[in-house]
Order: structure tokens, then C-alpha cells, then sequence
């Protein structure tokens, strides 16, 4: 089987769903002649045109605005906000108008949109560009949240997304881009809302999204090596969440960890964790820990990022202690 990159996984999702339905479109800054901020649309141009593959002005507003109206006349947008930090420029666009238009209008309007966007979290590019903020777009119903750990899994997602007759925020570690996985050509879609169990195991329970997926992997490992085994769930989907897997899960080990690179007030971990409280609570034998960064903005600088985020040896020792 051919191994690709989480970047040309991407690329390789959109390009097959344009050319299967011409009314699928790419819109954003610099997503047609330069191929993308970060080349995660190269070729499409060439493959495409100016017409379906199209560079917008620099106003993250009309961008958004753009692809809700052309959703709403029948296309099928996708849509780049370069990096989530930037959605305070257009929630306008995406959380009352894209998120509420099927609602308002009693089913009269779809809204299959796309909104492509990124988290430079450990880019070590600062505070303005190193936000997750994956709360913010989970607690607005109207609006599904996407975020792929995995190459395969960001095209199987993205594909879904694309087909999805609902508003997809679809949230991409940047991180993640050069991430590469071995896995077979041809048609993979992944349902929205639906968990993936990326190790089973009988001790805790962790729940991690995105870049923290890969390093609860790492950190299982090294406490399986101790006798520790730790199942490792990856809800791919923030919104729809499958809250059923993660319940099943920690109804087996009694202890549950969610390891996140988002904040932790009000956050995702504190949704995992209230609705484990909520139904599994005489399951526990431990109160559910979180574990994230620092409740501060991100500081200039790789090292600094990475000193203030989750880590294989962080998220290890928060085990040994849950189980303690």
C-alpha cells in the first residue's frame, strides 16, 4: 500500500470529491496559484481552474460569507480560514448564518460548507496563531466539528465532510501535516461521529484529540513495558461526539484521562468529563483527570510550546498518579 502524508491526504480527499461532483469548490487566501499557506492544495489548479479553485481577498468575513451563500444556491464550498485564531473575524458568517440556515428557513436551504482551518499548536509561531479553539465552534448547534489524528483518517473525514449536507468546521494540526501512514488507494469515507479505538486496554482510559493522539500512543507503550495497559480513544469527531465508545471504554477500566491541546476551562476535556460523571459515575474508581496546557497564551518559540503542552512522559505520569 502507497504511504502519504496527512498534507496529501488532504489534497488527495478534495481532488477526488471535485472530481466526482462538480459542484464541489476550493475558496481562500492563496489556495490557487501558491497551492495552499502550506501547500495543502497543491495541483487542485491546475486540475480544476480558476473557476472551482479560486483565491479570495485577504477578509476571512467575505470568505466565509462566500461559502455560505454558495452552499446555500447549491455548491458544495470549501472553504480555508487559515488558522482558527482567525475566526474571530467571521463568526458572524459561520455561527449565525451557516450554523442556523437549515433551522430558519424550516429546511428550505442545505448548507454542505466546508470550513477548512489550522492550529499551528508547537509551530512555535505565538499566541495569534496557536489557538484551539474547538469549544468555541462545539457548542453551536447547527455546526459539526471534525479533527483527524492520522493521514487515513484525514481524507476518510474529509470526504464525509464534503459529502455532509450540514456546516463541517474541519480543524487540522499543522503539526500533523508531515505525519506520514501506510494505507490503501481508492474510496475512504469515515462517518462523522464516530470514535476510533487506537489501543485497547484494561487499566484507564485515555480520550486524546489530534496531536495529543500520537503521544497517548507513545505514552501507553512505555506503561504497558510496567504492566499499565491503557486504551487510547481517538474521537476523530468533537461534534457529534461519540460519547457511547468512551462510556464503554471506561465502564471496563474505571479510570479516565482526557489529554488535550486545548484549554482547560470550558473546554472539550470538560465535556468528556461531565458526561462521564453524568452516566458512568458508579463505574469510577477515581474522579476523571484533564490534562492540557496552561490556562495562558502560547509564547513565541517551539521550546516554549513545547514545555507548556502535554507530553508522552506528562501524560505517563498522570496515569501512574490516576492509578495511585
Amino acid at each position: 500500500m502507497p504511504t502519504r502524508t496527512y498534507c496529501w491526504a488532504l489534497i488527495d480527499a478534495i481532488r477526488e470529491e471535485m472530481e466526482r461532483d462538480p459542484s464541489v469548490m476550493l475558496l481562500g487566501e492563496d489556495v490557487a496559484a501558491a497551492g495552499g499557506a502550506f501547500g495543502g492544495s497543491r495541483g487542485l489548479l491546475d486540475a480544476f481552474g480558476p473557476i472551482r479553485v479560486r483565491d479570495t481577498p485577504i477578509s476571512e468575513e467575505i470568505i466565509a460569507g462566500l461559502g455560505v451563500g454558495a452552499a446555500m444556491t447549491g455548491l458544495r464550498p470549501v472553504v480555508e480560514i487559515m488558522f482558527m485564531d482567525f475566526f474571530g473575524l467571521c463568526l458572524d458568517q459561520i455561527f449565525n448564518q451557516a450554523a442556523k440556515t437549515h433551522y430558519i428557513y424550516d429546511g428550505m436551504f442545505r448548507m454542505p460548507l466546508v470550513v477548512r482551518t489550522s492550529t499551528a499548536v508547537e509551530m512555535g509561531i505565538g499566541p495569534h496563531h496557536s489557538q484551539l479553539l474547538e469549544a468555541w465552534v462545539g457548542h453551536v448547534p447547527g455546526l459539526k466539528v471534525v479533527m483527524p489524528a492520522t493521514p487515513r483518517d484525514a481524507k476518510g473525514l474529509m470526504k464525509a465532510a464534503i459529502r455532509d449536507d450540514n456546516p463541517v468546521i474541519f480543524i487540522e494540526h499543522l503539526a500533523l501535516h508531515r505525519m506520514k501512514e501506510e494505507f490503501e488507494d481508492g474510496e475512504i469515507l469515515i462517518p462523522l461521529g464516530q470514535a476510533a479505538i487506537r489501543r485497547p486496554g484494561r487499566d484507564v482510559t485515555i480520550v486524546a484529540t489530534g496531536l495529543m493522539v500520537a503521544r497517548a500512543l507513545e505514552a501507553a507503550e512505555t506503561l504497558s513495558a510496567d504492566g499499565i495497559e491503557v486504551e487510547v480513544i481517538d474521537p476523530r469527531t468533537i461534534s457529534p461526539l461519540d460519547i457511547d465508545t468512551i462510556l464503554e471504554s471506561v465502564r471496563r477500566t474505571n479510570r479516565a484521562l482526557v489529554v488535550t491541546s486545548s484549554l482547560k476551562p470550558f473546554g472539550f476535556g470538560s465535556e468528556v468529563s461531565a458526561e462521564i460523571t453524568e452516566k458512568a459515575f458508579f463505574h469510577l474508581d477515581a474522579p476523571v483527570r484533564r490534562l492540557t496546557p496552561p490556562f495562558t497564551p502560547m509564547p513565541f518559540g517551539k521550546g516554549f510550546e513545547a514545555f507548556l503542552h502535554p507530553d508522552a512522559t506528562s501524560i505517563a505520569a498522570e496515569v501512574r498518579s490516576l492509578l495511585a
